[in-house]
Formats: C-alpha cells, structure tokens, sequence
C-alpha cells in the first residue's frame, strides 16, 4: 500500500517507521527541513514501546505533491493543521484513496469535511498512545495500547477490516469501531481532564490527581464535556465521568499530556480543540462550561508570549 503520513511529528514518525518496516511506500511529509534531511540520508529511527529500529527508504519531503496519488493519507497533524492537511490532500486522492486522520479533541472530520466529500474519510482514536522527538529523524516511542478506527459516517465496511489488518501487520494493536463517535467523545473527557489543568499546574497527571484542590478543577472539567456530550445524545460507555477519568488517571499517574509539553518547549498547543471545544460548543447549545473557560484562558495568555 502507497501511505502518506501528512505530519510526521513524535507520532506521524512511529506510523511511519512501523509501516515503512511493514513493506509499505511510505511518504513522510513534514514542515522541519532537518527532519526531512535526516529521514532522507539516514533513515528514521524509532525506540521505546515499540522496539528500537532504523527504517530507510522512506520517502521524506516537505511538499505533500510529490506523494502524488496514494492510497491512504494519515493526517497526524496538530489540531490546527488539519485543515491545511486536507485541503493539499484533496486534489491528490484518486476514488479509492482513504483519509484517516488521528487527532487529540474534537472538530477534525468537520475541518476535512470543508476540503472534501467525506465518503472516503475515518476517524481514529490514539488511547494509551504516547510519544516524543529527540532530534531530526529520531523518535522515541513512549507507550502503546490501542489505536481505534472508525467511519466517519459510522457503521461497519470491508475496506475499515482492511484498513485495520495493514496497521495490525505493522505491530499496531489496532480495532474497528461501529460507532468511532463514542470514543472520540470518550477520549475526548479524558483529554479536557489533563491537558489543561496539567498545563497550568506544570504538573504530571499523578501530581494532578493528588493534590486535592488541582484535582477537583480538572474534575470540573471532565464534567462539563461529560455534560454536553449527553445533551447531544452521545452514547457514553459510562454514567460517572469522575470514576472514569481516575481510573484513566491513575494508569499513567507519571504522564505529561502533549498540551504540557508544548508549553515546555515555548510552542502553542492544541487549546482551541480541547479544553477550549468545551467553551465552544458550551455557547453553541447554551451549557455553562466555567472550569474550562477559565483554564483555557490562562493557556492562551501564556501562548501570547510564543513565537
């Protein structure tokens, strides 16, 4: 299978290696020039919870047209580039060409949807997934668990079970969902539980959860979303969101969320999708969302001082 990762960041890296190692063409498009470089002249390297591998004869570039037709397009992008993703996507994809893109918080299959039909677009859900860049063309892979994938109109298909065996065949422990939605909305508590409160605090999820006073914010937070979702008749696999936020919490109390360690590399995050989604959609269907409006002010004010 011909695959373009659009974004081959700490993430869009490991998807690349595993399935470049697997035998597929993979393109790896990123905007770091020296990443390019580095994937082009000596491979790109991935360690940790998947192993320790050096994959060449990957495509790298920083110009997603010379990928040219594929037949899937990963977009791993931040949150804010997935609309730029899909509109250089669009013109490239051939009838059979599938978009999948991957993402923290909410709002990405609209953002494509303004780009394209989206008869030909899934949705997946990265849970227990973790990893970071230690320098151009070498990433560390920090944890696995499972990679959720879904149509993004919803039901079951013959090309999502294939779509599942080529990730599965590259070490991924992967699974199809009738109904991605429900786990998007699902993940997307856990999200608004962490990356916020976690960022303001500069705190570790463990350290959030133990101090009385943090942990009872970050719970608002987990509640609003919580409180919304019903509204719109999500169909959650839970009735507590507090208990199932801890139980999340407390199986990585040493985890830093991704909106943290952008903060700790001076770079913006993804706010406006996840704690600052709450807000959004709070005024859109009249639900006060306060915890999250006030976290994800403070985060925007420390992002002004950002390049």
């Amino acid at each position: 299978m011909k695959i373009a990762i659009v974004g081959t960041g700490a993430m869009g890296s490991v998807y690349a290696a595993l399935l470049a190692d697997a035998g597929h063409e993979v393109w790896a498009i990123d905007v770091w020039p020296e990443h390019i470089q580095a994937i082009e002249t000596s491979g790109l390297r991935v360690e940790g919870a998947s192993g320790d591998r050096t994959v060449k004869g990957i495509h790298a570039t920083s110009t997603l047209s010379d990928a040219g037709l594929c037949d899937l397009y990963i977009i791993a992008t931040k949150a804010s580039g997935v609309e730029a993703a899909a509109r250089a996507v669009a013109p490239l994809m051939g009838p059979g060409s599938l978009v999948l893109t991957i993402q923290n918080g909410l709002g990405a299959g609209e953002h494509i949807a303004e780009h394209m039909p989206t008869e030909n677009v899934l949705l997946g859900v990265a849970e227990g997934f973790g990893a970071s860049m230690k320098g151009p063309g070498h990433a560390h892979h920090n944890a696995m668990k499972l990679i959720r994938i879904g149509e993004m109109g919803g039901g079951e298909s013959d090309r999502l079970d294939r779509l599942v065996e080529v990730w599965r065949g590259a070490g991924f422990d992967v699974a199809a969902f009738a109904n991605i939605d429900q786990l998007i909305w699902e993940k997307f508590v856990c999200n608004v539980t962490f990356s916020g409160p976690c960022t303001v605090f500069n705190a570790t999820i463990g350290e959030i959860m133990a101090q009385g006073a943090w942990w009872e914010i970050a719970l608002g937070c987990a509640r609003e979303p919580y409180a919304l979702g019903v509204a719109l008749g999500i169909p959650f696999g839970f009735d507590d969101p507090d208990a199932y936020v801890t139980a999340f919490g407390a199986r990585m109390p040493g985890a830093r969320p991704s909106m943290l360690l952008d903060h700790m590399s001076h770079r913006r995050s993804e706010i406006d999708a996840i704690n600052g989604m709450v807000g959004t959609l709070g005024r859109k269907h009249g639900i006060a969302t306060p915890y999250n409006d006030v976290i994800s002010a403070v985060v925007r004010a420390r992002e002004t001082e950002f390049a």
